[in-house]
């Protein structure tokens, strides 16, 4: 199997994690909502124009990199559709709604993958590695990619349930808070679903990079 030493960054499964750069784009938004929320004594009109200002912010920087349109607009509607519940609600927590609705969709959407043998694991990496959807063809890689998969979905159940219980106590400090916890969470889920990919590979396999076709 294929070496995985090395510069980390290179690893296929390392653009799951973003790096520092990922982590802050995923995390400021709602915590620029809450810190000017709670820093305006409560000025709910402030706290939306704030995280929809740097949600456009971080959109044009991405375009800037060359991300993928979709990726980009995904990422900017989640804090548009977020700041306009609670602007209309009148509710600050209300923010954070649909990003527990968002964690729950990536979780569905996980396990229908898995249970149409298209593990979306293998769907993101597969062109990273420069395989396409070759894996698909290979028993061994379309098995090790829906074992891995799972933890992903247990992933986002657990963000959502994680968040549930703080958006009805209304503790907006923990909902900034956690943001940090669950990047930590996804590199930990990273890990351990190479782990996992690994494990699963028969001794002879020669890794995610070269499938293993049956003729």
């Amino acid at each position: 199997m294929e070496a995985t030493s090395g510069d980390p960054s290179g690893h296929p499964l390392a653009a799951l994690i973003g790096g520092p750069r990922g982590a802050i784009e995923s995390m400021l938004p709602p915590v620029v909502f809450v810190a000017i929320y709670l820093a305006t004594s409560s000025n709910l009109t402030a706290a939306v124009i704030s995280a929809l200002f740097i949600g456009l912010v971080l959109a044009g920087l991405r375009l800037s990199r060359g991300e993928r349109p979709v990726r980009v607009v995904g990422a900017l509607l989640v804090v548009v559709l977020a700041a306009t519940v609670a602007y209309y609600t009148g509710s600050a927590v209300a923010y954070f709604w649909p990003l527990v609705l968002a964690n729950v969709a990536s979780a569905m959407a996980f396990a229908f993958s898995i249970l149409i043998r298209w593990p979306l694991l293998g769907v993101i990496v597969g062109p990273i590695t420069g395989t396409g959807m070759r894996w698909r063809k290979d028993p061994d890689l379309l098995k090790a990619y829906a074992k891995a998969s799972w933890l992903w979905v247990l992933l986002n159940v657990v963000r959502a349930a994680v968040q549930v219980p703080l958006i009805q106590g209304e503790d907006l400090w923990a909902l900034a808070a956690v943001r940090p916890i669950f990047y930590v969470m996804v590199i930990g889920v990273v890990f351990w679903s190479w782990r996992i990919i690994k494990k699963s590979l028969p001794a002879d396999h020669p890794g995610i990079r070269s499938p293993r076709i049956p003729t």
